[in-house]
């Protein structure tokens, strides 16, 4: 079970990075290049908050201190199933401003009007908020007795009256659930038609940013226990995720301007918590560490986690429970301080080995490492510079500063068993 992170020891924090196992593999990573190859967008660090989050004092300063810089609202089926009314949204940009995020917006689709979305939107507009990034509708794919027919009549008729208020709003969706990018496992209606192809035949000229789900497990309602290693193989899947989602709509739409997002994903839709594999746990936590890396590099647009804050007996998807921290929370403690200048680095690691690098503001280097097996790893940073700083985040260490011996220095870095670390590098 993963411990009580804000109660570790600071002694616990100098320990064995400082001796590099002569035993362990190695890894070496280096740079043909280090001109970055695309710049990261800052809304791939998002997550979903809606009516259902409780963000008490307590949560505060986690919350302000997240790393997260983009909200979904109100995040999951409640929009659909609630008339978002003004005291909503006021409550909702007050978390906005204490996080100081981009925020969004997802209007009502089922039950939903063109004229209730307009009127969203002129009240954002009368009030000042800076809400760009809108959805309709969560989840049409599930919508009882709906069929693409449906969505595309009624999508296109609430787009048209929120962008005849304001035409400069980014527009998200269709959002369709459980999208894995393969035609023969892709959502599709009552009729067979496509939720995500057959909605952009029709309304892909006024989509801005083309958003799925994606919740890879549990994989049956029967069996829902996830094992170790399928939630370890499952990062697999995600490297071709954003490239599937990028292919399929640029060749229905003919359009090469689009962005893509995964507005909500997590391991798990159900809400079980407790397991070693279950949304709160820390091996859940550190596949994420692996997917978000994955998505970057794979120039997602917006990725949004599911979600901010769940009390446990919601479920245990929050990166924040009641009063403090899951361990997915810690994921990005490591990512605020990634680059947003995304590099490619040199290396071959084995499998279920992830490195990610970018090229933060100051020069420097940041490079986060995951590491999905039971044996450590020896890295080792090849003519890059001088590691500053060492992050690790694994079943002690809470995304924790390590200390700093000369071999870490000079780049001769431990991976331990089942974890994750940050470096923060200086460029020769």
């Amino acid at each position: 079970m993963f411990p009580d992170l804000l109660k570790l020891k600071l002694t616990s924090i100098f320990l064995s990075l400082a001796l590099v196992s002569a035993q362990a593999p190695g890894i070496q990573i280096s740079f043909d290049s280090l001109e970055p190859v695309a710049n990261i967008s800052p809304y791939v660090y998002g997550a979903n908050y809606g009516p259902l989050s409780a963000l008490t004092p307590e949560l505060f300063p986690y919350a302000q201190n997240s790393g997260i810089r983009f909200l979904r609202f109100p995040g999951g089926r409640w929009g659909d199933q609630n008339d978002l009314k003004a005291f909503h949204i006021d409550m909702y940009m007050a978390i906005v401003k204490l996080m100081a995020v981009e925020p969004s917006i997802h209007v009502r689709l089922e039950g939903g009007s063109p004229e209730a979305a307009a009127n969203l939107v002129r009240y954002v507009q009368s009030k000042g908020y800076p809400v760009n990034h809108w959805y309709i509708g969560n989840e049409p794919s599930l919508f009882k007795d709906y069929t693409l027919s449906d969505l595309n009549r009624d999508w296109r008729a609430i787009a048209e009256a929120m962008l005849a208020v304001n035409p400069e709003i980014i527009l998200m969706g269709p959002e369709p659930h459980q999208w894995p990018g393969i035609d023969a496992l892709n959502p599709k209606d009552a009729l067979g038609q496509d939720w995500l192809k057959d909605f952009l035949k029709v309304n892909g000229d006024l989509i801005d940013v083309v958003a799925v789900h994606r919740y890879p497990f549990p994989s049956s309602t029967a069996n829902p226990q996830t094992s170790l290693e399928a939630l370890r193989q499952n990062t697999l899947e995600w490297a071709e995720l954003i490239p599937r989602l990028k292919a399929v709509s640029e060749a229905v739409t003919g359009r090469d301007d689009l962005r893509f997002a995964i507005s909500e994903a997590n391991s798990h839709w159900s809400g079980n918590i407790g397991g070693e594999t279950t949304p709160d746990s820390f091996y859940s936590a550190l596949w994420w560490a692996d997917v978000l890396g994955k998505l970057i590099e794979d120039g997602a647009y917006m990725v949004g986690y599911f979600d901010l804050q769940s009390s446990d007996g919601r479920g245990g998807w929050g990166l924040m429970s009641s009063y403090s921290p899951r361990p997915s929370y810690y994921v990005y403690q490591l990512y605020q301080h990634f680059g947003d200048k995304l590099l490619m680095p040199r290396v071959e690691t084995p499998p279920f080995v992830s490195v990610y690098a970018a090229l933060r503001e100051n020069d420097s280097l940041s490079i986060i490492v995951t590491n999905f097996n039971d044996i450590g790893y020896r890295l080792e940073l090849k003519d890059l510079g001088q590691v500053e700083r060492l992050m690790l985040f694994d079943q002690e260490h809470a995304a924790e500063d390590m200390e700093l011996s000369e071999a870490i220095k000079e780049g001769h870095v431990e991976l331990p068993a089942y974890a994750a670390i940050l470096m923060l590098v200086s460029k020769n």
